[in-house]
């Protein structure tokens, strides 16, 4: 299972109405933060094993796209923290973790 990068308000939109008939997972990595980065593997490794599959996974990475994570702060009221993780179904937020909280074992109890 892999994830799609969005970049741009229109992608986010996208993904954001689709969660009405498909779940999404949204992953704000920062790429200087090295918290993040433990983050980042933890998710990977989460998808590198048996993810919930029918799901879409998309990663923001929240310097270089700032509009973007703002705008998934906005339509969500999930206050922006990175990295985070949000859990959206029906475009709803069904459940929101962030910085170290981010494990396999956590992304795995809530969607499995």
């Amino acid at each position: 299972m892999s994830y799609k990068e969005i970049t741009s308000i229109e992608e986010w939109n996208n993904v954001y109405e689709n969660s009405s008939a498909r779940p999404l997972v949204v992953f704000k990595h920062s790429t200087t933060c090295p918290v993040s980065s433990n983050a980042y593997q933890e998710f990977n490794n989460y998808l590198n094993g048996k993810p919930k599959e029918d799901v879409e996974y998309v990663l923001v990475k929240v310097i270089e796209s700032r509009p973007v994570s703002n705008q998934i702060a906005e339509d969500t009221s999930v206050k922006h923290e990175s990295p985070q993780i949000l859990y959206i179904d029906k475009k709803a937020k069904v459940w929101t973790a962030s910085h170290w909280s981010i494990t396999k074992a956590h992304i795995s109890a809530v969607l499995d």
